[in-house]
């Protein structure tokens, strides 16, 4: 994988795709984190205001995102003193691939407590080798990303992707979203987001076909830093469906939590 980023701008809202997006399934589609995040970096620029920040992002997935050009438009929804609900959208070749929508509130005051129920993740491991994904397509996003597991307990297998969950993975980008241009908080958590099932797995895609159809981003603070954290567990029934649940952190701790529908079959 040797792409500079994931998009390089077109202008106009057009964006081309670089291989570097490319999912563990095909390297004709992409994974979803890229393009969710591209929708997302829009969102925070559009008509943003001082003090305001994005705190949910809900996803849905259509059809599979192409490794292509791709054209994202963003508009409000409504706008409030306090409260906007903004949509978002990404066309290939005319055809909607990815629909987007986002609460951004008011930043809380300074004086709100500092609340997170949940136990702290291990902490960053040290470098190790590239991971693998039994019949998955590595070169891509998989290879864009680094990604570190904790060290197995005495006797466990040894984590990682075909390790099945539910697991926790230290993770960050290699490049940038779009070349050329910084990377933010928001669009740093949704690039990973999409990845939790995948940390967490429990239902074995290799004998079906086990894929999310959305992810819900939830972010009570903006993260810190490149490296983020996936701790990931996935519930599931029969004649029901899949669902995968993740919390998201830094280096100092929880900042949301992933919500993602499974399709089992």
């Amino acid at each position: 994988m040797s792409s500079a980023a994931f998009y390089r701008s077109l202008g106009g809202g057009r964006y081309a795709s670089s291989g570097a997006t490319a999912g563990p399934w095909s390297p004709k589609t992409q994974h979803a984190g890229p393009p969710s995040a591209l929708v997302g970096r829009l969102m925070e620029r559009h008509e943003a205001r001082p003090g305001m920040r994005i705190a949910r992002v809900t996803v849905d997935l259509p059809r599979p995102v192409p490794v292509g050009d791709l054209d994202v438009e963003v508009t409000t929804v409504r706008a409030g003193e306090r409260t906007e609900l903004l949509e978002g959208r990404i066309t290939s070749q005319g055809r909607e691939v990815l629909l987007a929508r986002a609460w951004r509130l008011v930043a809380a005051p300074g004086d709100t407590p500092a609340l997170s129920p949940l136990a702290p993740v291990p902490p960053l491991p040290g470098p190790q080798p590239p991971q693998t994904m039994a019949g998955a397509y590595l070169d891509g996003y998989v290879s864009a990303m680094e990604w570190r597991f904790p060290p197995a307990a005495p006797g466990a297998a040894e984590p990682g992707f075909d390790t099945p969950g539910p697991g926790t993975a230290w993770a960050r980008q290699r490049v940038p979203l779009v070349e050329g241009e910084a990377d933010t908080p928001l669009t740093r958590a949704l690039t990973l987001a999409d990845s939790s099932w995948a940390v967490g797995f429990e239902l074995d895609h290799r004998r079906g076909l086990v894929i999310n159809t959305d992810v819900t981003l939830l972010l009570h603070r903006d993260p810190v830093g490149e490296w983020m954290c996936l701790r990931s567990a996935t519930a599931a029934a029969a004649g029901g469906s899949g669902l995968a649940q993740g919390e998201l952190h830094d280096g100092t701790g929880e900042c949301g939590r992933i919500l993602q529908t499974l399709l089992v079959t």
